[in-house]
């Protein structure tokens, strides 16, 4: 530990393997909690607000200290590390858990530690044993070669820290990295975030979202796959779903204009991250699926649900199967609280009038959104023998750039539409078969040689 190493630490704040703490009160639940989990330091002498307030550093202090882990049951096992007058206790995870205080049994839930009631005991011992992929070293990963520098400071940007470490001494405080006879090895949680080209490592990270006609799996009008990172994952999956879900825009007197999506997007965006988050990457025949209906859209992650969790505990309760993954995106601000998701994701449906999701838990966890009952695609209104077409406000942003080029280019083809837009043959089809039957383009003269033209 050094300087720079304690201050990017401070910027960084309490996290899943952090804990600061001004005394020793309290500290055997966060002893027992570090154990029960993936293990962690705690810097005592350090404030809540992370200023460093210091603490007289002598054998005695050391010895209570050892008194605390030993008092716990089975004793906790630590290791003392001094930098100034900053006192850091690294707890390793623990090898015979669950692991009990005074006070009971304590988890590690992002950057607290819970308290575990009954129910949750009884959870803790089901899924006990299970190995967490996201905490599991890949020692075949070539950091040298892989690893990128560039996708580290993306992260450390939107996290607010500042890059003022060598990359191993940043990766190893995010807990991502250790070194082990002279090489950098990054576990899974690291490479899912920071590796140069994720599909080369781990192609079961994919994100596959697809758009339908109609409301079965039959016909496909758009499909795409991605796989950079799990941030770019995410978002590559949110602009699909803006690509394909009407909008609105509503002026209410400032400079920007207001976009309502038929669905809110804040809902969808919690609905992909916490697939992201939740999936079993152990599983590698199946991808995180976002599909799009006519009726619907379906966001779904391989490996259902964590033992020991029904759909009714879904917002009650929070199981991670991937907590040091969901520590990072609380960290790059993609998850605002841990746990929080499903009830946001309710709430804003409420708020804009949409029907509650559902659940369904198989060998995936799949949550639906019903899609509000199509408008007409024109509404007729007769003055004086004559019929005025009025087109709805909430096309989606597909089909307005598809009227664009039919208004700037009349003579394109279907097959330079969809090089344009980027949707398939039968894609395009569909939007210009959908916008002949209402009325909003027309075919002049042959299909070879004529052209369209918006009415």
């Amino acid at each position: 530990m050094n300087k720079l190493e304690l201050r990017q630490l401070l910027e960084e704040g309490e996290g899943y393997k952090i804990e600061f703490k001004e005394a020793l009160s309290g500290l055997d639940k966060e002893l027992v909690a570090f154990a029960n989990s993936a293990g962690g330091r705690i810097f005592i002498g350090v404030r809540d607000d992370k200023t460093v307030k210091g603490i007289n550093i002598t054998n005695s202090l050391k010895s209570q200290i050892q008194d605390i882990a030993h008092h716990c049951q089975p004793p906790v096992k630590i290791i003392f590390e001094v930098f100034k007058n900053v006192l850091i206790v690294e707890v390793r995870e623990g090898g015979d858990k669950p692991y009990k205080c005074s006070s009971g049994f304590y988890n590690r839930l992002g950057p607290n530690s819970q308290k575990l009631h009954r129910d949750d005991i009884i959870d803790f011992f089901k899924t006990e044993g299970k190995i967490r992929f996201d905490e599991l070293l890949n020692l075949k990963f070539d950091f040298k070669k892989q690893f990128s520098t560039e996708k580290l400071r993306r992260f450390l940007k939107l996290a607010g820290i500042s890059n003022i470490l060598p990359a191993y001494a940043t990766l190893a405080n995010l807990g991502v990295a250790e070194q082990q006879e002279g090489k950098t090895l990054l576990n899974n949680a690291g490479i899912l975030l920071f590796s140069k080209d994720l599909s080369r490592v781990y192609r079961q990270a994919t994100f596959t979202c697809a758009l339908f006609k109609g409301v079965e799996k039959v016909d496909v009008l758009d499909r795409k796959d991605f796989n950079d990172d799990l941030l770019a994952n995410i978002d590559d999956a949110m602009t699909f779903l803006k690509k394909h879900i009407p909008v609105r825009y509503e002026m209410n007197g400032e400079a920007r204009r207001r976009e309502i999506y038929e669905v809110p997007l804040d809902a969808l965006r919690e609905a992909v991250i916490n697939a992201a988050v939740h999936r079993d990457y152990f599983e590698k025949g199946a991808n995180v699926m976002v599909e799009i209906f006519d009726d619907r859209i379906d966001i779904s992650n391989p490996g259902g649900l964590p033992k020991g969790m029904t759909i009714a505990d879904l917002g009650k309760k929070s199981v991670l199967r991937n907590p040091l993954l969901a520590d990072l995106l609380n960290r790059a601000d993609y998850i605002e609280k841990m746990g929080t998701g499903i009830t946001k994701i309710k709430r804003l449906l409420k708020a804009a009038g949409l029907k509650r999701p559902s659940f369904e838990s198989t060998g995936f966890l799949t949550i639906t959104f019903t899609r509000p009952a199509a408008r007409s695609a024109k509404t007729v209104e007769k003055t004086d023998s004559k019929t005025t077409l009025k087109l709805p406000r909430n096309y989606p942003e597909t089909t307005l750039k598809i009227l664009e080029l039919l208004s700037s280019h009349p003579y394109v083809s279907s097959s330079e539409l969809a090089a344009k837009i980027g949707l398939t043959k039968e894609g395009i089809k569909y939007n210009l078969n959908a916008l002949k039957k209402s009325k909003v383009i027309k075919r002049v003269g042959p299909a070879r040689g004529g052209h369209w033209e918006v009415l």
